[in-house]
């Protein structure tokens, strides 16, 4: 197939889906990327290269789908689960904690969820109520835009700042200007972060976990791709450091939202938990107490109020199949951490036939060192926008997001690593050497 491809077959479908210009385009959400995408490959014969979603390339783990399918054939769909969680997710993702991460979390302050997104959209709302004065989520930029649409939806202000720019011990006084104002009710962030893939390093995380004591505000860590730090080869094995690093060591004022979709790749099943520091699970918020009419209890009202309301608890069968992976882990059945491994070896393939291509790495630096290579990368083309880019390489068969859409100051792309196959190396090296050589002058 010749590139670039057809103007008007691409136009048409992208006007079908409501984007009808160049901006409309270029700032779409990721499922409308891959809606509009996927209906170019139907219309043309030609399959893209696909790094625009987050969605896992290694098959399931196979432990957790038979703990599934034994749990049916108990019985246990004709059962309401237990919103509060079954006794074994609780006791093995404390242990998971324990063994990963160098954590004490008791069962009761474990929570399983509808995936990471029920989590995050569930504390924000809760968070956002337990004092009038404050109304505001702080992210550190760049982030996984859908929390801060989560926020929107809810009607919960967003304040930001972005990370690259005040790393180190500069964190602290970044992070205390939004602080003192008294308005920020949680401070959300990935790590490793979506989508640059730096990582806060245990300095950053102190000085995190010590002024949301000092200011009493919640931190909420998203680790959506725990342990996947791929720089640290020692990762993985339960009990023995190195450790995932968390602001849990040093503030009780956080929660953890841990997903099985890319440590287990069983995104399709919507399986996470929460953590809740003892003490914040335990405390009580007066202004929780009146507008629910509870006894404002932050862990009580999480799963009696917010999630009952949202969905009852988390599907039967997926408890049982995320209990099992996760005590498979803490076993060494499983080393979720060298099967994910995967997705550093394809992330540095990527980059290396963009960089010889013309195209360069937008965070390149993890603070004082080279990024990873992990599940997510970012990259752009001179000093091209993320919105030209999108726009660009849609005609050759290639799609990403614009990093503009998660919050980053600097022009470019996000790009998953994910789903790309061996045998699409080449042809991506083709059609990005195809690309350069169309705009090199331009």
């Amino acid at each position: 197939m010749n590139f670039p491809l057809d103007k008007n077959q691409v136009d048409s479908v992208c006007i079908q889906f409501g984007l009808r210009n160049y901006h409309e385009l270029g700032t779409a959400s990721i499922r409308q990327l891959v809606g509009v995408v996927k209906d170019i490959e139907r219309v043309t014969g030609v399959e893209f290269v696909h790094m625009e979603i987050g969605e896992p390339g290694l098959q399931a783990e196979q432990i957790g789908i038979e703990a599934e399918y034994k749990a049916l054939l108990g019985g246990c769909a004709a059962h309401y689960p237990n919103i509060n969680g079954i006794p074994e997710v609780k006791h093995w993702g404390a242990e998971f904690l324990r063994a990963f991460a160098d954590i004490d979390r008791p069962d009761d302050c474990i929570i399983p969820t509808v995936g990471s997104m029920q989590a995050s959209f569930a504390l924000n709302m809760l968070i956002s109520q337990i004092d009038e004065k404050k109304n505001t989520v702080l992210f550190v930029d760049p982030c996984f835009a859908v929390h801060k649409m989560q926020c929107r939806v809810i009607g919960t202000k967003i304040e930001s700042f972005e990370l690259a720019n005040c790393r180190g011990v500069k964190l602290r006084s970044e992070l205390e200007r939004h602080l003192r104002t008294g308005r920020i009710a949680a401070v959300l962030y990935s790590n490793p972060n979506n989508p640059t893939w730096m990582c806060l390093t245990d300095e950053e995380l102190q000085i995190i976990g010590e002024l949301a004591t000092q200011y009493d505000v919640i931190v909420l860590e998203d680790l959506a791709y725990f342990n996947m730090d791929f720089r640290d080869k020692g990762r993985g094995t339960p009990y023995q450091p190195p450790y995932q690093p968390t602001v849990a060591r040093y503030t009780q004022n956080c929660v953890q939202i841990v997903s099985c979709s890319k440590m287990f790749s069983y995104a399709g099943q919507r399986a996470a938990f929460v953590a809740i520091g003892p003490e914040l699970a335990h405390r009580v918020f007066p202004a929780l107490a009146k507008r629910l009419g509870c006894n404002g209890q932050f862990v009580q009202a999480l799963v009696y109020y917010f999630i009952y309301a949202m969905s009852s608890g988390v599907c039967h069968s997926v408890q049982h199949g995320m209990a099992a992976m996760l005590q498979a882990a803490c076993e060494g059945r499983i080393n979720y951490v060298e099967h994910t491994r995967e997705y550093a070896r394809r992330a540095q393939k990527i980059k290396e036939i963009m960089l010889r291509n013309g195209f360069h790495i937008v965070y390149d630096m993890d603070d004082d060192l080279p990024v990873g290579d992990g599940f997510f990368f970012t990259f752009g083309y001179k000093d091209w926008t993320g919105e030209k880019l999108v726009n660009k390489l849609i005609y050759y068969g290639v799609s990403a997001i614009a990093l503009k859409s998660t919050g980053a100051t600097r022009e470019g792309m996000r790009g998953c690593a994910s789903a790309i196959r061996d045998d699409q190396y080449d042809e991506l090296d083709r059609r990005l050497a195809k690309f350069n050589e169309d705009f090199a002058n331009e």
